[in-house]
């Protein structure tokens, strides 16, 4: 995954795209295809594109649990 990649800004990103990016990201690790220049940045944005995932998912719980609660569906 070199410096060059066109890197979406994080507020733009959805979840699936974040997904995406995150398995190219382990693939490149699995492939031993960084450097260790490349190592340090491509951590980080790991680091962000899980904290966004793990937002969205929460965002999404949310949600669900309020539908279901209106819903009359839940416990």
């Amino acid at each position: 995954m070199a410096n060059t990649d066109k890197k979406k800004a994080l507020k733009d990103m959805n979840y699936e795209d974040s997904i995406n990016e995150l398995q190219k990201i382990l693939s490149s690790l699995q492939n031993d295809e960084l450097s260790i220049d490349e190592l340090t940045s491509t951590i980080k944005r790991s680091t962000e594109l899980l904290e966004l995932c793990n937002s969205k998912l929460r965002s999404t719980e949310k949600e669900v649990n309020l539908v279901i609660q209106k819903l009359g569906l839940g416990d």
